[in-house]
């Protein structure tokens, strides 16, 4: 056996997932998944807990895999996770649990994210699901989102026992997992419906189509409708944008936009009454996760499809994962290149993106070199949509409609970040609610410290 080295991931070929929108990515068997956890040494300080967001027993579920008793590795995660098959596909490992991993130090890490995956797949397919509360406490909370931070702390809450029912603002439950994330890196049938079914197993309610701040708002939650605390988990929907000339022409998308319609709506698909952009050539604007993810949706749609950055692939925040993918899928990556303007046909639609060139010089605020534009360097990419993926900003629309609720400059919540905390009374907040657009890890992490700290404020 090769202990230095993981056990190799199968996939779908690059040219004909380029033409489908299956899963990418197909998984561990049982004996690759025994293989691969056999290379986990057991840290007695296993620095990959400290790496976990949400502080996964990660030794403790690799040895039970190692053992084959499958059943016991996935009761070890649900412990700490409440969406460990979503957690296992999207996750960005290779910076937090596998980039503190021993192992990673001679060789390569252990391939922790692949083996959650497998052991959730696993768990999902035996219709095993997590174990919760032995005692009721008889207090209800209301939880605002049904996205990772939503779902994790209404999973946390009613292992604790209290009676949780979450509102979405949506039809479907799921947030950015089932609107932002394309279905080749998340099948929403198979993996998201069935992560919220286990959620719900623990005795939690969701209602959909309820817009917090127009169809009841949080005073009303706490002072009429007998919730006796509340936790904000809404996202970061907002899109943002370049303010460039040109951004209102026909055919320039926000990749929220664009990512919904394919996602929740399901335009991708044949029989799908949704209608969606299929341009010829598209450039998508940014360099993260979710600028990936439009590309490859994109491509998939039938377009050549061109990345712009405007710094190297060094600063790149998407998963290596994820620009290894596309490039094997055929994206062109314009990088050092930044839009000054959208340009127009007669019609207003799209017909080309001017440039410019850009350099890399001091670092800046972020600790990343600032780029700086090449003076006489402009040229145009020819294209007929453009999408622009530059982030997202929270909607306005639950602090301005709640008394007390302290926002800061980007209009997210201000909460305290071991317990999401607010400035209002039995009022919790996190994800990307609180710090803008982020990760889902991240976002479950502070579901899980807005459980806490709810459970500390009604234990009082």
């Amino acid at each position: 056996m090769d202990v230095l080295n993981k056990v190799p991931v199968r996939e779908q070929d690059a040219k004909v997932r380029a033409t489908n929108f299956e899963e990418v990515c197909l998984g561990y068997n049982q004996d690759e998944a025994m293989e691969e956890a056999a290379r986990c040494i057991n840290c007695k300080n296993a620095q990959c807990i400290k790496g976990c967001p949400v502080a996964i027993n990660i030794p403790g579920f690799i040895e039970k895999v190692k053992e084959g008793d499958i059943e016991s590795a996935y009761q070890v995660i649900s412990a700490s996770s409440a969406l460990p098959a979503v957690c296992g596909r999207v996750c960005p490992q290779e910076s937090q649990c596998e980039g503190k991993c021993i192992r990673g130090i001679k060789g390569e890490p252990i391939s922790i994210g692949k083996l959650e995956r497998f052991v959730a797949d696993w768990a999902r397919e035996k219709g095993i699901k997590p174990e919760g509360a032995k005692e009721k406490k008889g207090k209800k909370v209301a939880v605002i989102g049904s996205g990772p931070a939503g779902l994790t702390c209404a999973g946390d809450l009613a292992k604790m026992g209290y009676e949780v029912t979450i509102f979405e603002a949506l039809h479907e439950p799921g947030g950015v997992l089932v609107y932002g994330i394309p279905e080749f890196r998340l099948p929403k049938e198979d993996v998201v419906k069935k992560e919220i079914q286990n959620v719900e197993s623990l005795g939690v309610k969701i209602e959909t189509n309820v817009i917090v701040g127009k169809s009841v708002t949080i005073d009303e939650l706490l002072n009429e409708e007998g919730f006796s605390a509340v936790f904000i988990g809404s996202g970061a929907g907002l899109p943002k944008f370049m303010g460039i000339s040109g951004e209102n022409a026909n055919g320039v998308f926000s990749a929220n936009e664009y990512l919904t319609r394919s996602n929740l709506m399901k335009a991708f698909r044949e029989d799908s009454d949704t209608p969606i952009m299929r341009g010829k050539k598209v450039a998508v604007v940014g360099g993260g996760n979710v600028a990936m993810d439009a590309a490859r949706t994109a491509l998939r749609l039938g377009a050549e499809v061109h990345i712009v950055y405007r710094r190297s692939e060094e600063e790149l925040p998407a998963r290596v994962e994820e620009v290894h993918h596309a490039k094997e899928e055929g994206i062109i990556f314009d990088l050092l290149t930044n839009p000054v303007e959208i340009l127009e046909d007669e019609n207003n639609w799209v017909c080309g993106m001017k440039c410019i060139r850009m350099e890399l010089g001091e670092p800046d605020a972020s600790g990343r070199r600032r780029p700086v534009e090449v003076p006489g360097s402009e040229f145009v990419i020819d294209c007929d949509t453009v999408i622009m993926s530059l982030g997202t900003s929270p909607n306005p629309l639950i602090s301005s409609t709640t008394q007390g609720l302290e926002t800061n400059k980007w209009k997210c919540i201000v909460a305290d970040e071991e317990f999401g905390k607010t400035s209002k009374e039995g009022v919790y907040a996190g994800g990307d609610a609180v710090t803008g657009a982020a990760t889902v890890i991240l976002a479950m992490g502070a579901g899980k410290a807005g459980a806490k700290g709810i459970d500390e404020y009604l234990s009082k």
